[in-house]
């Protein structure tokens, strides 16, 4: 089944530079185009694509305001969203990651890595473009209150090993390798993980990890 993709953006030279991008691959489909922040709301909605990519400095309504309505704590069926921008600065990364944003990217990645981070994000998986460091991630941390329960009271010895391990920004593949078993028991892993906390994916998971002391910042768990 293809992977469906909104694209939200003001400026039409770069949403068609995308769709030209993303329509070289067989398992990708660009299901439509916003030109600001309310259209893509209102198109993200009525289409439902399996990921929204989200410029930030938008008319009527910016990209952060419009990641909130799509993907916030309040929203009901949150869509994966990533977030585009020019802009490589710790603020947009707070807030992006505080709307409910499943990724960020900045506009200038290689075509390669922006198809391979919309596979990861519509698989569930984080996506933080290289140069958004950890030390962002235990930064936006800091702004925000311990959550009350414990991962230790919810999860077994080995889903906590594993969520450790994603909190230090590891992939599957290389979890797998660290403790010898096979990429598949990994993601049954993950996924127990996030279904037990309530968590999205695997950003938010990150994120959890920096909140309940599981990796201190410089990622060692």
């Amino acid at each position: 089944m293809s992977i469906t993709v909104l694209i939200a953006d003001d400026q039409a030279l770069l949403r068609t530079g995308f769709r030209m991008i993303l329509s070289t691959q067989d398992d990708i489909e660009v299901a439509g185009e916003a030109a600001d922040g309310e259209e893509a709301v209102r198109l993200a909605r009525q289409l439902r694509p399996d990921v929204v990519l989200m410029d930030i400095r938008m008319p009527a309504l910016d990209g952060i305001a419009a990641t909130r309505l799509l993907a916030g704590p309040d929203t009901a069926r949150p869509a994966r969203v990533v977030i585009l921008t020019t802009y490589d600065l710790d603020e947009y990364v707070f807030d992006a990651l505080a709307a409910g944003a499943s990724g960020f990217l900045l506009k200038d990645v290689p075509p390669e890595e922006l198809i391979l981070g919309i596979r990861h994000v519509a698989a569930g998986d984080a996506l933080l473009a290289p140069s958004i460091t950890r030390r962002l991630i235990a930064q936006f941390t800091r702004r925000r209150p311990a959550p009350a329960s414990q991962p230790a009271d919810v999860l077994t010895p080995r889903e906590l090993e594993v969520l450790a391990l994603v909190g230090t920004g590891q992939s599957n593949a290389e979890i797998a390798r660290s403790l010898y078993v096979s990429e598949n028991t990994v993601k049954t892993h993950v996924t127990h993980v996030l279904d037990k906390l309530g968590l999205r994916d695997r950003v938010h998971a990150v994120v959890y990890a920096y909140e309940t002391g599981i990796v201190e910042p410089g990622g060692t768990p």
